[in-house]
């Protein structure tokens, strides 16, 4: 038995080193944390007690937000390679201090709504949780052009139900999702289709509100925010009403994402070193990863181009496939923490674009036709 052999199941040897069983499966999906034993039958995995020293250093590497590429360097290079590492990370978390700061919150205060019988749903969410998130799903909204033919595409869905508030968007070319935890919720699940345009209006001012209560209707909504303090109890900042925007019938986001094939490649790498090997480039610029290296070569479509070739995490059988930077760099944009994964089921289905291991932000990407692949037709 493995008690005896000293070894502790998942959930024993993430609750010893501060890791949940999903971070301890990612990480050895990744190659950077694995099991001393496997069980054949069962698919267990088993850790040994040399092995916390590594899982804890791991675990303080990641919430220092270092990346996964870097966190191979601090854990496997030298003792000069780990120094130059952390040095170059201490100087950029210093250089975002500030902006990090702006969005640390304050602890849960006030009351539900004052009067939530009219109301459909309600949830309160952190103010630049819901600035945030307004801006990331900003991208995925359709252009004028998109909308005149698809009125429903310029409208961000929000969504609540099940203690959470989703917000949705899409251009048909890519979907995002952001997915918040509410605080404090109340009602039945219900959604409103908002004009993003006057959604994306707000996003400042909910920056500076402790926290919001978003308050969905039958025709529209309103945000309340909280703005300060006076006399020990909680002031209600501005109201700012949401009308409901009857464009259509919004696209049903869950099929399509209950509809993606099997993931055959996964990729992680540095976000803002991918997001810059792609931008700038054409339509149909080209990711290429070959089983024996771990990076990928971003260039052109078709033949010529200056290819940059990026560290990456990757895992799957050789890859090529092509995008339209113009669609998928915001993608990469508006994603969260500094790894970008990327999940792909074939060169001709939506790619999965989400944080490495934090998945309360998910974007579909479509590729496009490879130059090369159309040419050899």
């Amino acid at each position: 038995m493995c008690e005896n052999e000293g070894l502790l199941g998942i959930g024993a040897f993430g609750r010893q080193v501060g890791l949940a069983p999903s971070a301890l499966r990612f990480y050895d999906d990744c190659g950077v944390l694995c099991p001393v034993k496997v069980d054949p039958v069962t698919g267990y995995r088993f850790y040994g007690a040399e092995q916390e020293g590594r899982a804890v250093l791991l675990r303080k590497l990641r919430e220092a937000g270092l990346p996964l590429v870097d966190v191979r360097v601090v854990l496997d290079g030298s003792e000069a390679e780990a120094r130059t590492v952390l040095r170059s990370h201490l100087d950029r978390t210093r250089q975002t201090a500030d902006a990090a700061r702006a969005l640390v919150e304050e602890m849960l205060r006030g009351l539900p709504p004052e009067d939530p019988q009219h109301l459909h749903g309600w949830a309160r969410i952190g103010g630049a949780e819901l600035a945030s998130a307004v801006r990331q799903v900003g991208p995925a909204v359709a252009d004028a052009a998109t909308r005149t033919e698809f009125p429903v595409l310029g409208s961000v869905l929000l969504e609540l139900g099940d203690g959470e508030l989703r917000l949705v968007a899409t251009d048909r070319y890519r979907l995002a999702v952001r997915v918040l935890r509410a605080r404090r919720s109340g009602g039945g699940p219900c959604r409103v289709l908002i004009d993003a345009g006057d959604l994306a209006g707000m996003a400042a001012w909910a920056v500076r509100q402790r926290h919001i209560d978003v308050e969905v209707s039958g025709d529209g909504g309103r945000l309340v925010g909280e703005a300060g303090e006076a006399g020990g109890s909680g002031v209600v900042g501005e109201r700012r009403e949401l009308s409901g925007c009857g464009a259509g019938e919004f696209p049903d986001y869950r099929v399509v994402l209950d509809g993606l094939g099997d993931v055959r490649h996964r990729i992680i790498a540095d976000r803002t070193v991918l997001r810059e090997a792609f931008s700038g480039r054409g339509k149909g610029a080209v990711l290429v990863y070959r089983s024996r290296d771990q990076k990928v070569v971003v260039s052109e479509g078709g033949i010529g181009g200056s290819p940059v070739a990026v560290s990456a995490v990757c895992t799957g059988p050789p890859l090529r496939i092509a995008f339209d930077p113009a669609v998928l760099v915001p993608a990469l944009d508006a994603s969260v923490g500094p790894d970008v994964l990327l999940e792909v089921a074939s060169d001709a289905e939506p790619v999965v674009v989400r944080s490495a291991d934090q998945g309360s932000f998910t974007t579909l990407v479509m590729p496009v036709q490879d130059v090369v692949s159309r040419e050899t037709d």
